[in-house]
């Protein structure tokens, strides 16, 4: 049988683990990252996911396995679709491995936990506990947490921040004569494994000059202190769902019709695989572009997504090219979906740091960069004014995640009416203007399925019914 077979049909050969832990800032992020590099060096193929929305620790994994991380995250994608998402991408794969959010029972709500995830596919849990200042009360603690839900499988446990072996020694009889599962490994404290914790939670790998070797640091790190051989064994004992057939038949790409643009270099990196794929599989060709290098190609619409500006304003500035061009085109009734780092783009300048930076100019915002979230965690929207993309009444689901607020002109029209979050004033979010579209929201293509077919067909019929509308002022 081939490795393409096992989500489509025989035996179920795939292996399959959830890293996670009691709560947030328990190294599970650092863990998750030496696994997928180690086993990866013995040469399994790895394919990771990461629990929540969130871009920057994907990247890392991504790097770590050599393969694209996904997002499995019950607010934004349906169950059906997590599924797929998740059989999907482990076509080929050797082993599959999650990494959770936060806490394993933390989240907006009970069905939106690493614990849902786990229980919906299957898959045994792993748990990294912080052991600091802690020695028989690990027992207690891990035990709590095996009975707190039922449906879900704590098979291991890793002992994170451990003082020596006398401390080690001291929490592995806890946990194995009060727990019944074994300990996984015992990691020491180490400054250089809690300098790359902070490093991988704070900058996406494509920011990062020394991603490749900060990977490896790592894997060499902890690889002493991981049973390999037990956790590769734990994980082939579990048989994630298959979704059907007609499910993974419908991922079939077809011919090209359109060409889109996507931004896509160190400043914009924010996508969501699936939205890319979301797009081919209505017949866009994509189109990378390098906003600090390129000019803009003949494309019939342009895809600008999230990412960290900020830090590369002075050569955004400097590539007047390209902002001349997609000023141009966006006049000329050009498409272009802009979310986040793509919106802040799109406005006249971005202040930061005390001084400011010519950006494309269409919108008729100015953006001021802030020390703390603007907006930080889940959206739920309804569109609610006419607009060249979404029907009036849809309601969509997404996140943000921006330090930075938009001083906005008269004039602006939003389609959006913000439910939950924040947007760009509290209240308001997608600013339309021709035939753009930009917001602070960032969606997911399996949550909001009609988004991909909509801006395809608008890039489709660009340039042959231009909407006719006044430039602001």
């Amino acid at each position: 049988m081939g490795r393409g077979d096992r989500f489509t049909g025989g035996d179920r050969t795939l292996g399959c683990f959830l890293v996670s832990s009691p709560q947030g800032h328990s190294g599970k992020t650092v863990v998750t990252v030496g696994l997928c590099k180690l086993l990866t060096n013995r040469g399994l193929s790895i394919q990771p996911f990461k629990k929540g929305p969130d871009y920057i620790d994907p990247s890392w994994l991504t790097i770590a396995a050599g393969r694209g991380c996904r997002n499995l995250d019950l607010f934004l994608i349906p169950k059906e679709k997590l599924i797929q998402t998740f059989a999907r991408a482990c076509e080929e794969a050797d082993l599959a491995i999650v990494e959770g959010a936060m806490g394993l029972y933390d989240g907006l709500d009970s069905q939106q936990t690493t614990a849902e995830i786990s229980r919906l596919l299957n898959i045994p849990i792993l748990l990294v506990v912080n052991t600091s200042r802690m020695t028989g009360s690990i027992a207690a603690m891990v035990k709590g947490y095996q009975l707190f839900e039922t449906g879900i499988k704590i098979v291991g446990v890793i002992l994170n921040y451990v003082s020596g072996s006398r401390h080690e020694k001291k929490l592995r009889e806890a946990v194995e004569e009060h727990c019944a599962i074994p300990v996984l490994g015992g990691i020491p404290r180490d400054p250089d494994l809690q300098i790359a914790e902070r490093h991988l939670g704070l900058i996406p790998s494509k920011e990062s000059s020394e991603a490749e070797s900060l990977v490896e640091r790592i894997g060499n790190k902890l690889k002493p202190y991981l049973d390999l051989d037990q956790i590769l064994k734990i994980a082939q004992g579990f048989s994630p769902p298959r979704p059907s057939p007609r499910a993974l038949e419908e991922s079939r790409e077809r011919a090209p019709e359109v060409r889109l643009g996507v931004m896509h270099d160190q400043v914009f990196n924010f996508y969501y695989p699936e939205n890319l794929e979301a797009l081919r599989q209505e017949n866009a060709e994509l189109i990378f572009i390098n906003s600090l290098q390129d000019r803009l190609p003949p494309v019939d619409g342009l895809y600008i997504g999230g990412g960290f500006p900020e830090f590369f304003v002075k050569q955004l500035e400097e590539n007047r090219l390209l902002r001349k061009d997609i000023a141009e085109s966006i006049e000329a009734g050009l498409p272009v979906y802009a979310e986040c780092a793509g919106l802040m783009y799109l406005c006249r300048k971005i202040h930061w740091q005390g001084r400011s930076h010519e950006m494309v100019g269409v919108i008729p915002a100015e953006v001021e960069i802030s020390q703390r979230p603007e907006g930080h965690g889940y959206v739920l929207a309804e569109v609610t004014d006419e607009n060249p993309l979404l029907p009036i009444g849809l309601t969509i689901r997404g996140h943000e995640f921006h330090h930075s607020r938009l001083s906005v002109k008269n004039g602006i029209r939003f389609a959006y009416e913000i439910k939950r979050g924040h947007g760009i004033d509290g209240k308001r979010d997608g600013i339309f203007y021709k035939n753009l579209f930009a917001s602070y929201m960032h969606l997911h293509a399996s949550g909001t399925p009609c988004w991909a077919e909509a801006f395809v067909s608008l890039a489709r019929r660009q340039g042959k019914t231009p909407l006719k509308e006044a430039k602001y002022g």
